[in-house]
C-alpha cells in the first residue's frame, strides 16, 4: 500500500524520468559505437557467439598474414634460385665448350676465369638476406651466413682462389601455423638447394659383431631413431631404412661396414643423440665434434655440392683436363642442375599452396566478419527510431510534470 502525500507525485515522476533517461542513455551508447550489446547480460547468448566469432576473426587474420610472410619469402628465395639456375646453365655451356677437345690449354684458362666469377656469383647468392637480416638459406640458423668460403692456392693459378666452401647452417625447418591445426613446413636448408649429386658414406669399420650396448638415440637426417640395447646393425640397418628419413642404409657386403646413400642431392646429417652408437661404428667423431662435417677419419664419402663440381671444373680448366670435364665434371653439373630445379619447383608448390591459404582465410575471415555483423551490430536505422521516440516521451512527460508540480494535496481537499 501507498502512502498519498505530498511528495508522491514528484517521486513518480522523478522515478519515470531517470528510467526514461536511462533507456535513451542505453540506445544512444549503441548509436555511438554502433554495437547492439552494451552488456553481457542483454543477450547472453549472442555475447557467447560474438566472443567466439571475435576471438576466431582473430586467428583467421593471423593465418592470414603468416600466409602472406611465407608467400614474400617463397618469392625472395626462389628469385635467388632461379639466378643460380642460370648460372649453372651457362656454367654447364663452358664445360660443354671447353670438353670438345678443340681448345687449348691456354683457352681453357680463360675459361676458368669466367667460372671462377659465376662460382663467386652462386656462393653470394646461397648467402643472400632477406629484409630482416636473416639469412634465407641457412635453416634456422638465420643470424649467420649460410656458407663459409676457405681461400686456397690452386694448381695452375697465380692467386689464391675458393677452394671450399662448408655449410655453417642447419637442416631444420620451420612450421608456420596457416589453419587450426595445419601448418606449412618450410626448409631452407643450403646444403639441400645447392647439392649436386646424392652423399654416400662407406665406413671402413667390420660391424658384424656389432651391439647396441645401451638404449640410445640417433639422429639420421633430422629423425631421431630409437635404438634398443643388443640391437645388432642389421636391426640398425632396418630402423634407418623404416624412419622416413631420405637415407637408404646397407652393410657392405666385403667389409661388412655401415653404408649410408641420401635418397636425392643433399648432404647427410648424423649425430649421436644419446649413446655413442654412430661414434662406434667408425660413422662419426666423437659427441663433440657437431654435424655435418663430424664424419669419421675412415669413412669414405662419395657426392658433393655445387660448389665442389664448380670447383672441379675450375680446377680441370686451369690443368688443362679435358677428359675430367667432358666425363665426371660434366655429370655432377648435369646432377645439380636437376637438383636446383627439383628444388625450385618444391618452392613453387609451397607458394601455391600458401596463395591458396591466403585465399581462404580471406574468405573465412569475410564470413566470420558477417556472423559478428549479425550478432551484434546495430540496426541503425530502428535505434535512431527509438531514440526519437523515447525523446518525445522525455519532453512529454517533462511538459506534464511542469504543470503538475503547482499542485499540492491540498488542492485535492478543498
Amino acid at each position: 500500500m501507498r502512502r498519498i502525500s505530498s511528495s508522491m507525485t514528484n517521486n513518480d515522476i522523478q522515478g519515470n524520468l531517470r528510467l526514461q533517461e536511462s533507456r535513451l542513455n542505453r540506445v544512444s551508447n549503441q548509436i555511438s559505437s554502433q554495437q547492439r550489446l552494451q552488456s553481457l547480460r542483454e543477450d547472453p547468448l549472442a555475447a557467447g557467439h560474438l566472443v567466439r566469432y571475435q576471438s576466431y576473426l582473430g586467428r583467421v587474420q593471423t593465418f592470414e598474414k603468416n600466409a602472406q610472410v611465407l608467400t614474400d619469402r617463397f618469392a625472395l628465395t626462389e628469385g635467388y634460385m632461379d639466378q643460380s639456375l642460370e648460372l649453372m646453365h651457362r656454367i654447364r655451356e663452358l664445360a660443354v665448350t671447353g670438353a670438345n677437345g678443340t681448345y687449348t690449354p691456354e683457352d681453357l684458362k680463360n675459361m676458368a676465369e669466367e667460372v671462377d666469377e659465376l662460382l663467386k656469383e652462386l656462393v653470394q647468392n646461397a648467402n643472400a638476406t632477406g629484409p630482416d637480416g636473416n639469412s634465407l638459406f641457412a635453416g634456422t640458423n638465420t643470424n649467420r651466413r649460410a656458407f663459409d668460403i676457405e681461400m686456397g692456392a690452386i694448381p695452375g693459378s697465380s692467386e689464391p682462389r675458393i677452394s671450399t666452401v662448408r655449410y655453417n647452417g642447419n637442416i631444420e625447418g620451420n612450421k608456420i601455423e596457416v589453419d587450426e591445426g595445419a601448418y606449412l613446413e618450410t626448409f631452407s636448408a643450403g646444403n639441400r638447394i645447392f647439392w649436386s649429386e646424392p652423399q654416400q658414406l662407406f665406413s671402413g669399420r667390420d660391424a658384424s659383431a656389432f651391439r647396441v650396448p645401451e638404449d640410445s638415440t640417433i639422429l639420421i637426417d633430422g629423425k631421431e631413431i630409437s635404438l634398443n640395447a643388443g640391437d645388432n646393425v642389421y636391426a640398425l640397418v632396418a630402423k634407418i631404412n623404416d624412419s622416413g628419413a631420405a637415407v637408404k642404409a646397407s652393410v657392405d657386403p666385403i667389409s661388412f661396414g655401415l653404408n649410408l646413400q641420401t635418397t636425392d642431392s643433399r648432404q647427410l646429417w648424423m649425430q649421436d643423440i644419446s649413446g655413442n652408437v654412430l661414434n662406434d661404428l667408425g660413422l662419426i667423431k666423437d659427441a663433440t665434434q657437431l654435424p655435418p662435417y663430424n664424419l669419421g677419419d675412415s669413412v669414405r664419402v662419395s657426392g658433393g655440392s655445387l660448389f665442389d663440381t664448380v670447383i672441379a671444373l675450375r680446377d680441370a680448366m686451369l690443368s688443362g683436363d679435358q677428359e675430367a670435364i667432358g666425363g665426371r665434371v660434366l655429370g655432377s653439373l648435369d646432377c645439380a642442375v636437376n637438383n636446383l630445379v627439383t628444388r625450385i619447383a618444391e618452392s613453387g608448390a609451397e607458394y601455391e599452396r600458401a596463395v591458396n591459404n591466403i585465399e581462404r582465410n580471406s574468405l573465412t575471415a569475410l564470413n566470420v566478419t558477417n556472423m559478428i555483423s549479425r550478432e551484434g551490430d546495430l540496426d541503425f536505422t530502428k535505434a535512431v527510431t527509438d531514440m526519437k521516440m523515447m525523446e518525445y516521451v522525455q519532453q512529454a512527460t517533462l511538459s506534464t510534470a511542469g504543470r503538475l508540480y503547482s499542485s499540492s494535496l491540498l488542492n485535492y481537499m478543498r
